[in-house]
């Protein structure tokens, strides 16, 4: 019988599966979390409803990891998004996979995610214990135990680091394992926020906080003019800036320190010639009403002042009356309405942490470390991270249950 003694630092997704992963192959297994409850920052994503995984393949979700995807072939394809769909649905969640193959639980609750993952470490035997650790024991190369920060050490011949990264730092989420990996000799990457809102310095974002656009196209520029990233999808404006599920995943890709430009194409499915096509008949149907009513069709009515504004066109002038160069100029702005970008939200507000353990210090065979003997690692700690859509929860089902398995 499989006697070994393992401590899980974190009580999150990727922490979970790996202590229940651990204990299910007969190893005695400790939980270690310093809040009172499981999970917490899992109940909170997607909006209370976790988007568990994404139904790619997993080439399509590799794909969709922008940084070190290739690292996670390994933990991916033995424990891919299809065996975590089963896994849940052994332990009483059934899911179901939404637009752009995000999938979630059919009661659309969080809390039921965690709790499927409780039934899982308790038909392992894992003990879960409430305290905060404040470093890994070693014994010469090898680990022997976890400090606590009440004085208390539990003894371990193998110890799983989980902690998440630094992102929602309410709910515990404050880079611990950061910490332990570095006085242990690994390189931590340097972390910065990823999938989080960015700050824009154009005036007219506070008129329309708070609107929704959907099934926009977006662009974004570096200072040289060049696009760094595009996507399409839904996009929100607050007060601050834009958020939203392409954002987020634009995000990625920006530095904090630098300034970029994002253009929106509000109508991405018409070329500019269909789309002139289209205010001329609008502009014709509506030939008696002044400019700024005869786009409620066109436009939110929100962003119908600032195109307004923006086009520079009289706002009280009739449509009839509208010539080609300002009806070209509306055309232009709807085809690139652009937003100056001056910075990313702070990292406590992203849905994940950038940066992280190095990879070529971790064998991405088993998530051990390559410097210290029984320490490995799963989730957020590791340097890899994902675009929105499930593939960052992915990540963490996979890269615990390959720890759990190789410990």
């Amino acid at each position: 019988m499989n006697t070994q003694k393992v401590v899980v630092v974190g009580g999150g997704p990727a922490g979970m599966m790996a202590a229940g992963t651990a204990g299910r192959r007969g190893c005695a297994v400790t939980l270690l979390e310093k809040n009172m409850r499981l999970g917490r920052k899992l109940l909170i994503t997607g909006k209370g409803r976790c988007n568990l995984t994404n139904m790619m393949d997993v080439e399509g979700i590799i794909a969709n990891i922008p940084v070190n995807g290739k690292f996670l072939y390994s933990a991916l394809y033995r424990f891919s998004n299809r065996e975590v769909v089963a896994f849940f649905q052994d332990w009483g969640l059934p899911t179901k996979v939404e637009r752009g193959g995000r999938v979630f639980p059919v009661s659309d609750r969080s809390v039921d995610v965690v709790r499927a993952l409780e039934k899982y470490m308790d038909h392992s035997q894992v003990q879960v214990m409430t305290g905060e650790a404040t470093g890994i024991l070693v014994d010469g190369s090898a680990v022997s135990g976890v400090q606590l920060k009440d004085g208390r050490r539990i003894p371990a011949d193998r110890v799983i680091i989980a902690t998440g990264g630094r992102s929602y730092p309410l709910t515990g989420s404050t880079g611990d394992g950061y910490r332990f990996a570095a006085v242990l000799g690994h390189t931590i990457t340097p972390l910065k926020p990823a999938l989080v809102p960015l700050e824009s310095s154009t005036p007219w974002i506070r008129e329309v906080q708070g609107l929704a656009l959907k099934n926009v196209a977006i662009k974004v520029l570096n200072n040289a003019g060049k696009t760094i990233y595009t996507d399409f999808g839904e996009l929100l404006f607050t007060h601050f800036g834009v958020s939203g599920p392409i954002i987020l995943s634009a995000s990625t890709h920006l530095e904090q320190a630098d300034s970029y430009r994002l253009l929106i194409d509000l109508k991405p499915a018409l070329t500019p010639e269909q789309l002139d096509l289209r205010l001329q008949r609008d502009f014709m149907k509506n030939g008696r009403k002044v400019f700024h009513n005869a786009l409620t069709e066109l436009l939110p009515r929100t962003l119908i002042p600032v195109m307004v504004e923006l086009a520079a066109v009289d706002p009280d002038k009739p449509v009839n009356q509208i010539n080609k160069v300002e009806r070209q100029r509306l055309a232009a702005l709807l085809k690139e309405l652009a937003l100056d970008i001056t910075g990313l939200r702070p990292i406590a507000e992203a849905i994940v942490t950038a940066g992280g353990v190095a990879i070529n210090e971790i064998d991405p065979t088993t998530m051990e470390s390559k410097l210290v003997k029984g320490l490995f690692f799963a989730g957020e700690v590791i340097d890899v991270n994902a675009y929105t859509g499930g593939f960052n929860l992915q990540i963490a089902f996979s890269t615990g249950h390959l720890a759990g398995n190789s410990c």
